[in-house]
């Protein structure tokens, strides 16, 4: 049996693109549409899931929804010479009429029940050009007054908070990492000291016990002389007498 076509129609279809620079997180949606008359059940996967935080990163898309996947790229050392070879697969499979449990529902599917599509991830790096560029538009932008949000718009700024609430807890989280990176060092460092410690204290006792038995060592020859003194003293003596 021939594997399913894919039924989800993604956008972007091939690539996700990441637009630096990436000294901080860089965060591309990803938007999955369900053009079937049934529900749709999907999960996100990818190669390097240390470096991308992903949500969601799976669930169900009713009939005709779509739904905007948040792919946030961790910060790190670019180098344009390194080509990136990060994917990202998009597993479907439609979803049983009344299936609550996810988990299992994956569990037993088949592998012909399953649809699936790959993306690569592409690094675009602005060159100074565009970013004095962006810089410019973006202070034209903040001296004009946003629109409120009605309808459609008040759906995109939910999803925008949302948004920015998921990368403040990114960077919390790599804060927390820091913090423990910095405690092992410390660690570290006073078991180092302390075996230190150890080894001196260790030579000092030494040092101590060895001074302690030269001066008994010193002090015998000294008794056998005054020992000696007293029997010529004697022998002297009787022979006088």
């Amino acid at each position: 049996m021939s594997k399913l076509e894919q039924i989800l129609i993604l956008d972007p279809s091939s690539d996700l693109r990441f637009r630096g620079p990436f000294t901080d997180v860089v965060t591309t949606n990803l938007k999955l549409r369900n053009p079937s008359d049934r529900r749709v059940c999907f999960k996100v996967k990818t190669t390097a899931p240390r470096r991308y935080c992903v949500r969601p990163n799976s669930g169900l898309i009713d009939p005709g929804a779509t739904v905007t996947i948040s792919v946030m790229l961790q910060p790190f050392d670019y180098d344009p010479n390194e080509k990136s070879k990060h994917k990202f697969m998009v597993q479907a499979i439609f979803a049983p009429s009344g299936a609550t449990d996810l988990e299992a529902m994956w569990k037993d599917a088949k592998p012909d029940d399953l649809m699936d599509s790959k993306l690569r991830c592409v690094f675009d790096m602005p060159s100074e050009s565009e970013k004095m560029s962006e810089l410019e538009s973006s202070k034209a932008a903040s001296g004009v007054s946003a629109p409120r949000a009605e309808g459609p718009s008040g759906a995109r700024s939910m999803d925008d908070a949302e948004m920015r609430k998921v990368m403040e807890e990114c960077k919390r989280l790599q804060t927390e990492v820091g913090k423990l990176h910095e405690e092992n060092r410390q660690l570290k460092d006073e078991g180092l000291r302390m075996r230190k410690a150890n080894q001196y204290d260790s030579s000092v006792s030494k040092s101590s016990s060895m001074l302690s038995k030269d001066p008994g060592s010193r002090s015998l020859p000294s008794l056998l002389v005054v020992i000696a003194a007293i029997f010529i003293g004697f022998f002297l003596g009787k022979f006088v007498l």
